[in-house]
């Protein structure tokens, strides 16, 4: 809506400006030729206090009833009908005309202020008239995505638990327990974009977080080179958020690898580095805005998510970007039991 607000409000206020700038143009013009239409009747009567006058050597560039400038004045010459040597000047204070300006300019500019206060109205009604229809279909699609997360709760844990009793060694049983195990990822990913989510904290091993979904993902993206180091730490944080962060990290990372890529990370005490291989990132600055992605593949909240749990657990993150690899720091030291 801001966007929407500016970009009518700058086309209006450009319009404006426009239109003011050649409105003082010509009130500047209509002063001037008052003043010289005064000055020529002021010379057959001389009764207008407003105006001095002096006698000058004629010249011959002089030039009779034109209005003309110098550093003092305004002013006409006129001929006398008897003297073909000396001119008739009469004139107007500089300081005068420049102070009839400066209460046009300050009449304008009021007028100015007045019509962009209105612009300011204009621009918020337009833009929420503009953006109604947007903003009642995506309360429309948040209401129809709410309802889904809703009904594949059920049945998805229900997947889940009756796999648990299956024969984990079968490999078709692992692979419905993998594609599970996403739905289940993408599940909570909407869970946690539509609604606030209340954390618990408790005391767990980074170690262990971290290597269950290297676990999940590593079989999958077998093709890639992969390099974990680890050195266990004890955290202070909503475990199962951590492993939300760590695992849109990770499938963000498989997913935009390149062929033959790789995918590093290191844990330390305090910090964790996800690393991997990339054909490069267009708009680093964007990707972790909601509904960002630079191709047609996934939904563009992944990264949002782990913006969003990053400041509700404050986890610092740090983004690095070359030609050719990703590497994104989570920052622990606020929930790293010392």
């Amino acid at each position: 809506m801001l966007k929407s607000f500016i970009l009518f409000f700058l086309v209006i206020e450009i319009f404006l400006i426009f239109i003011f700038y050649h409105y003082y143009k010509i009130e500047e013009e209509h002063t001037r030729e008052n003043i010289f239409l005064e000055m020529k009747n002021y010379s057959l009567f001389f009764d207008d206090d407003r105006f001095d006058i002096d006698i000058v050597q004629r010249d011959k560039k002089s030039k009779f009833y034109e209005l003309y400038f110098d550093t003092d004045s305004l002013f006409i010459l006129i001929p006398f009908p008897t003297d073909n040597n000396d001119l008739l000047k009469v004139f107007y204070p500089k300081k005068k005309y420049e102070a009839l300006l400066y209460t046009i300019k300050l009449s304008i500019l009021r007028q100015f202020l007045f019509l962009s206060f209105i612009a300011v109205l204009i621009s918020l009604l337009f833009s929420f008239y503009v953006l109604s229809p947007l903003r009642h279909s995506l309360q429309l699609l948040e209401v129809f995505i709410k309802d889904i997360i809703h009904d594949l709760n059920t049945p998805l844990t229900s997947i889940l638990i009756n796999l648990k009793m299956m024969d984990a060694k079968n490999e078709e049983v692992e692979s419905i327990t993998s594609s599970a195990k996403t739905i289940s990822m993408l599940h909570y990913n909407l869970n946690a974009y539509l609604k606030e989510m209340a954390f618990e904290k408790e005391k767990f091993h980074l170690k262990e977080v971290i290597n269950e979904q290297v676990a999940f993902f590593a079989p999958m993206y077998h093709y890639l080179d992969w390099e974990v180091n680890i050195q266990d730490t004890i955290i202070k944080s909503d475990k199962n958020a951590l492993a939300r962060i760590i695992y849109n990290l990770l499938s963000n990372a498989c997913k935009y690898n390149i062929s033959k890529g790789f995918i590093k990370i290191q844990a330390d005490k305090d910090t964790i580095s996800i690393s991997n291989s990339s054909y490069g990132i267009k708009n680093p600055s964007r990707i972790f805005k909601r509904f960002y992605k630079e191709s047609d593949r996934g939904l563009g909240i992944g990264l949002h998510i782990v913006e969003k749990l990053c400041t509700e657990l404050d986890i610092e993150k740090e983004l690095k970007v070359t030609d050719s690899t990703v590497t994104i720091h989570l920052h622990l030291g606020k929930v790293t039991l010392k």
